[in-house]
């Protein structure tokens, strides 16, 4: 019988092999070589020996499962969290925080071709301002299931701990738990939401059929009795406030007003730390004419509004335009525009575009800003301060920049979320004409 290649062949066979760990991926695996390709260990660390059973063997890379641990690394740790390895939502758990901040820094210098300068980091416990719990009731057991989703699984994890979360957050969950169990409704409940604004907690619940007036009592009483607003959310678009004040929360100074379902960044540490330093690398003056893209709510651009002579920002969805020109107001800022854009179109040809802009700073989604990155070499600032969630889009966009004349002069990497896999950054670009002119300047002056 003929036999052809398959490149997801399964392995056959379990021989025991042993490899060395030498570095750690985002995923919390071990990064070994085997047979000339990486072979990724899960719970393995760098410079740990182990006997290992392959458990999937492909043509780029392999996978391997820890029979044995032969030595163990000093940067290995007792993760904190009892629901740790079954609960998707942490990756890292069992290694020091020192190691991860190394090992995501090498990642983000192999991508980005550059040293990283800064790493920005705030407490690794305690920092998540924001959370989402699924809901389902089983009928079986009779009780109401509360938490995240598994690890490549869409079963939910009954959570009671969570040790990233902000102690405020991570005392409610069992109190909500036990609220959300005595509803009639408990079972056209989709999921809840906690978030902790400066001026206090609050929690919004989905629900997939209209709730009793008894149900709806019942919740009330429990928002008044722990202190916290409370939304309903009958439907996806549709967000009811029942009690409780409007979310906010401050930054460089100001007071930031949101809605529950706009976006924050959830480790409000990081951000503040993250908002002065783009300040301090943008090196804005009075007399400086600002714009920031992908702007939402304006996290930096008020802040910039504080420094500069005239700031735009720019936002794809109006909702958040909408908020970061109340917050303007709000704060008193009269040299701060927002607009509605689409920034795959050429924002070049604005008229609010027509004066130019000395800075620019950019924060894009996932996906990066591959559609923006000519305008903004249209509009030749001296700075570009980007801000990227994905260290991949960033290293593409980054090279339309670099061909253009710009070069990295800082990169930093954000621990906006210790103990997972997610990787954030920062980058200064500065033109090389504008270095040259410094460069002449402090000639001169010597």
């Amino acid at each position: 019988m003929a036999q052809f290649y398959s490149a997801k062949r399964r392995v056959t066979t379990r021989q025991i092999i042993t490899v060395e760990a030498t570095d750690l991926d985002p995923f919390g695996q071990g990064v070994a070589r085997h047979n000339g390709k990486a072979l990724f260990i899960t719970g393995l660390l760098p410079d740990e020996r182990a006997e290992i059973t392959l458990t999937e063997d492909k043509r780029q890379y392999a996978r391997g499962q820890v029979k044995r641990r032969l030595s163990e690394s000093p940067e290995r740790v007792a993760p904190r969290c009892p629901h740790y390895g079954v609960c998707g939502g942490c990756q890292q758990q069992h290694a020091s925080v020192a190691l991860q901040q190394k090992s995501k820094s090498h990642a983000l210098a192999r991508l980005i071709r550059h040293e990283v300068n800064d790493i920005i980091a705030g407490m690794p416990w305690g920092y998540r301002r924001r959370a989402r719990l699924s809901l389902s009731y089983q009928p079986k057991t009779e009780r109401l299931e509360m938490g995240f989703r598994k690890a490549g699984s869409s079963d939910i994890v009954n959570i009671r701990q969570c040790p990233i979360l902000v102690p405020q957050l991570e005392a409610l969950l069992p109190e909500v738990r036990s609220c959300l169990s005595e509803l009639d409704g408990i079972r056209h409940l989709g999921h809840v939401e906690l978030v902790l604004a400066n001026n206090g907690p609050l929690m919004v619940l989905r629900h997939t059929a209209p709730l009793s007036k008894k149900d709806r009592e019942k919740l009330e009483r429990f928002s008044h009795s722990h202190e916290l607003a409370l939304f309903l959310a009958p439907q996806s678009e549709i967000l009811e406030q029942v009690t409780g004040e409007a979310p906010w929360y401050a930054s460089n100074g100001l007071r930031l007003t949101f809605s529950p379902r706009d976006f924050i960044q959830v480790n409000d540490g990081v951000n503040q730390q993250m908002i002065e330093k783009a300040l301090a690398w943008l090196d804005v003056q009075p007399t400086d004419r600002v714009l920031d893209l992908f702007c939402g709510m304006g996290n930096f651009t008020l802040p910039l509004a504080q420094k500069a002579l005239n700031v735009v920002g720019v936002e794809g969805v109006d909702a958040l335009v909408a908020k970061g020109q109340e917050n303007a107001q709000l704060n008193g800022l009269q040299n701060v525009t927002f607009f509605h854009q689409n920034l795959e179109e050429d924002v070049t040809r604005q008229p609010w575009a027509k004066q130019g802009f000395d800075k620019i700073l950019l924060d894009p989604a996932r996906a990066g800003a591959p559609g923006v990155m000519q305008h903004i070499i249209k509009l030749a600032p001296k700075r570009v301060v980007y801000v990227s969630c994905n260290p991949a889009t960033l290293a593409r966009d980054s090279e339309t920049l670099t061909q253009a004349g710009y070069q990295i002069q800082r990169l930093a990497m954000l621990d906006m979320f210790p103990h997972t896999g997610h990787l954030e950054s920062m980058v200064l670009f500065e033109h090389i004409d504008t270095l040259n002119n410094s460069s002449c300047r402090k000639a001169a002056r010597e």
